[in-house]
């Protein structure tokens, strides 16, 4: 995995979280949380993405094409926003007495 693809899953994958955590805050895990679990998402997001369509890489094959940032950045902000969400939804579950 190439460096500024990384760096994509994870930004958008912090942002996704922090933006759901902002959006549902009955859901949320704190700021460091929701960053956290959106990084994580992210960067899973984003390989998976990767892994099953191949897309992304013979996109990025060619050049940096503005298409592949725009699937990179969509797949790894919805995991991590995904995977904060599950957390969430577990915490306030496991939570209930």
């Amino acid at each position: 995995m190439d460096m500024v693809a990384l760096a994509i899953q994870l930004a958008a994958g912090s942002l996704g979280g922090f933006l759901i955590g902002r959006a549902l805050p009955g859901l949320s895990l704190g700021i460091a949380g929701n960053l956290l679990t959106g990084l994580v998402g992210g960067l899973l997001g984003g390989s998976i993405i990767v892994s099953l369509l191949g897309l992304i890489r013979q996109l990025a094959a060619v050049g940096l094409d503005f298409s592949a940032f725009i699937a990179q950045v969509a797949a790894s902000g919805v995991g991590g926003a995904a995977l904060t969400l599950a957390v969430g939804v577990l915490r306030r579950a496991l939570a209930r007495p």
